[in-house]
């Protein structure tokens, strides 16, 4: 896409439901006002997908971001998926491409939220891939941000195992079991008592997928004090916390952060996804990207948290 080209008026969307605490639309505005590019940016709040075929369908949408409750069910919906679409099992990002042959709109899905996590730890951790490279991983939780960095921290930053914690065993077998289907999948150790916790090797990277609730049940208690044994060690490693909402210090940023360990807050991980959704969209390359204004935007939106 050359300079004539974003000069073009464009839509983009946000699918999904609910989205009245979305960023989503600050960000990308930002981006799109940073670069001097006349395109928007709507949402489209609906759980019905016969709300929003039509205008990603108009020659005039470039592409857009889906989200809960559509993420799963709309690989369905497009043309081809990516392989990190396909092996995390849920798309957040529509790009659109012409097919060489028709010269025919083909609409692709793919996840960028895994980018976000592979980004997060890449710029603020210079180095970190020869650090965490053969050493385990850890994520606490079972959805779809789990997957995603199931998925970046196999693929991309090295991990030879991953331990995952979570309240509840059904769940975490379910995220093993896909992953493990796949030809190159991941190494993935289901943690599930503290006396198993304390014969493994300490993780170089920790990633947090877990809404920020005191944890009530057995599960939840058990699965808090796993995550304890694991950052009370003398051996400090790189916490990713993807929880930012309603505030970015978490119980978890701040249990890690009092015990020595560098913590990455969610917002980084929500701003790298976005800005790797542009990147499709516009087809220009991440350093051509305004990261530092839609950095400023977000930080400035959520305040002093």
């Amino acid at each position: 896409m050359d300079e004539s080209d974003l000069q073009q008026p464009r839509c983009t969307y946000l699918f999904g439901y609910p989205l009245q605490h979305s960023l989503a639309p600050l960000l990308h505005s930002t981006i799109f006002e940073s670069l001097n590019v006349p395109w928007t940016y709507e949402l489209v709040e609906s759980v019905d997908k016969g709300d929003f075929i039509p205008k990603l369908k108009d020659s005039n949408c470039i592409g857009a971001a889906v989200t809960m409750p559509h993420k799963v069910a709309w690989i369905n919906e497009c043309d081809e998926v990516t392989d990190e679409g396909r092996a995390i099992g849920a798309i957040n990002t529509v790009y659109i491409r012409n097919d060489e042959v028709t010269g025919e709109r083909k609409y692709i899905g793919t996840n960028t939220d895994c980018v976000g996590v592979r980004e997060s730890f890449l710029q603020n951790c210079p180095g970190i891939t020869e650090r965490s490279k053969g050493k385990p991983a850890l994520v606490i939780g079972s959805g779809g941000a789990c997957r995603s960095a199931v998925y970046a921290l196999h693929k991309w930053l090295g991990a030879s195992d991953i331990y995952l914690v979570n309240r509840l065993k059904e769940e975490a077998d379910a995220v093993i079991e896909s992953f493990s289907a796949l030809e190159d999948g991941p190494k993935m150790t289901y943690v599930s008592s503290l006396e198993q916790a304390k014969d493994l090797e300490t993780p170089a990277l920790f990633v947090g997928t877990i809404p920020d609730f005191p944890p009530n049940t057995k599960g939840e208690i058990l699965a808090r004090d796993i995550v304890i044994e694991f950052v009370q060690r003398e051996e400090k490693g790189v916490l990713l916390e993807m929880c930012y909402h309603p505030r970015i210090v978490t119980s978890l940023y701040r249990l890690a952060e009092d015990n020595g360990w560098k913590v990455i807050p969610g917002t980084e991980a929500m701003i790298y996804q976005g800005i790797a959704q542009e990147v499709l969209w516009m087809q220009k390359p991440l350093s051509d990207m305004p990261l530092e204004a839609a950095k400023g935007a977000i930080a400035k939106a959520l305040g002093s948290q």
